[in-house]
């Protein structure tokens, strides 16, 4: 499939914001809505979708709800950029509803984390536009720092291929050279896209993964990876990046994951804290090509852009 990048973004241009998993409601509004401030502040414009505040299930928007938005925010032409509001746990229903050829048609940046990044990773796979784990639109105001919102700024206004800040602190778990297009995000949501209707590609791909542990114990965890080993994943990827996972037992998921995979696999594995449930989000690149070497002080970098000029 054609790899399709998306353009950049510049002061002025209008931003949609959807809520394709969990609702907006309660303190999320004014959240939102506090957010909607530092981005309009900051010389660009916020288009709230249709259904954004629907909770028409109790739980959530409908799934139809959810795919109505998707679909307007890449059809409208004003809209230059998709922001994902906040995660959640079901953004895969909006699946079987997506116009896939019509986001073809107006390829555009999108971004999210946590349970977005179900929805990124099948965009990526349905039309090969290059889409973005990167924090949330919401937690741009709840964040305590801003280093997850300049993260954004400086990978779609910027086009910086930058992974992170300087000084940022990588460790190796496994030794080697590797080149893929980056694909992935939360654990829990990437083991669920391995197989059926709506799986993605892992064939020579570096797989990034990153856990909450707070709903995800260390056994958990090991099931999932279990899972994607006894379903082929790590046959088919060139490299594996570990990043944010925090658990009251102290377990890390570097060590559940050199459990998992024991001496069976020779790619390189690479660990770093700036993307995941952190404070410390950098912005990455779904369908674009990277390169872990792990004799570098920075093991990974972007080797080809992700925005493009107009």
């Amino acid at each position: 499939m054609k790899k399709i990048i998306p353009y950049r973004l510049k002061q002025g241009d209008t931003i949609g914001v959807i809520a394709p998993s969990d609702p907006i409601i309660g303190e999320n509004i004014e959240e939102l809505d506090k957010a909607k401030q530092i981005v309009e502040k900051d010389g660009f414009k916020v288009k709230y979708s249709k259904n954004l505040f629907s909770n028409a299930n109790g739980y959530s928007s409908t799934a139809k709800e959810k795919a109505e938005d998707i679909n307007k925010m890449f059809a409208n032409k004003e809209v230059k950029m998709i922001w994902c509001a906040k995660g959640g746990e079901n953004s895969n229903s909006t699946f079987e509803y997506i116009d896939y050829e019509l986001i073809k048609q107006n390829p555009k940046i999108i971004c999210g984390y946590s349970d977005i990044t179900s929805l990124t990773n099948i965009i990526a796979e349905k039309t090969g536009l290059v889409t973005f784990s990167g924090v949330n639109f919401k937690t741009i105001a709840t964040d305590e720092t801003n280093y997850s919102y300049k993260e954004a700024l400086k990978r779609f206004v910027d086009g910086s291929l930058e992974i992170g800040q300087k000084g940022e602190r990588y460790e190796t778990i496994q030794k080697g050279v590797a080149e893929g297009e980056l694909i992935g995000g939360n654990l829990s949501l990437t083991r669920g896209m391995v197989s059926g209707k709506y799986s993605i590609d892992f064939t020579d791909k570096i797989l990034f993964l990153e856990e909450l542990g707070f709903e995800t114990g260390p056994a958990l965890a090991n099931n999932y990876l279990y899972y994607m080993k006894q379903n082929g994943v790590f046959n088919k990827i060139k490299g594996l990046w570990i990043g944010n996972y925090e658990h009251e037992s102290n377990v890390s998921l570097e060590k559940i994951i050199i459990d998992v995979l024991g001496d069976e696999y020779n790619f390189p594995i690479i660990k770093s804290n700036n993307f995941g449930h952190t404070e410390t989000k950098t912005v990455i690149p779904i369908g674009t090509r990277a390169k872990i070497d792990t004799d570098e002080n920075i093991k990974i970098k972007l080797i080809e852009g992700c925005v493009k000029n107009f």
